[in-house]
């Protein structure tokens, strides 16, 4: 897990993996990050001790931050495209796309492109 200080509104954010959740997560406090904080930290967990305030417990150590708020992203979408149907294309574009390949190997729309470059 990562470990990223930003100025204020969001103070500190932590990018990673979850246990429970295979997607990329971002968790963003709106806070001042601790000083002794490192920039990566090895299985770490955060846990809510009261309103406004986290713990970030890891093998480093164990740093307490108080923050208004606290912002979750998942990173959604592999899984999002992952369940939807690649759309096949149409039989006009695939003769368009064919053709413009057979043209831009000939010799001749070698020359024409040449003579465009100047």
């Amino acid at each position: 897990m990562s470990c990223r200080r930003t100025a204020a509104p969001l103070g500190l954010t932590l990018t990673g993996t979850s246990e429970q959740a295979p997607e990329r997560l971002s968790l963003a406090f709106s806070g001042r990050a601790p000083e002794d904080l490192p920039p990566a930290l090895l299985d770490a967990s955060v846990e809510r001790l009261d309103a406004g305030r986290y713990r970030i417990r890891s093998g480093a150590g164990e740093w307490t931050i108080e923050a208004r708020a606290v912002h979750l992203h998942r990173e959604i979408a592999g899984a999002f495209y992952a369940v939807i149907p690649p759309r096949a294309a149409t039989l006009p574009k695939r003769l368009l796309w064919y053709g413009l390949l057979v043209v831009a190997r000939s010799s001749i729309a070698l020359r024409l492109l040449r003579s465009l470059r100047g």
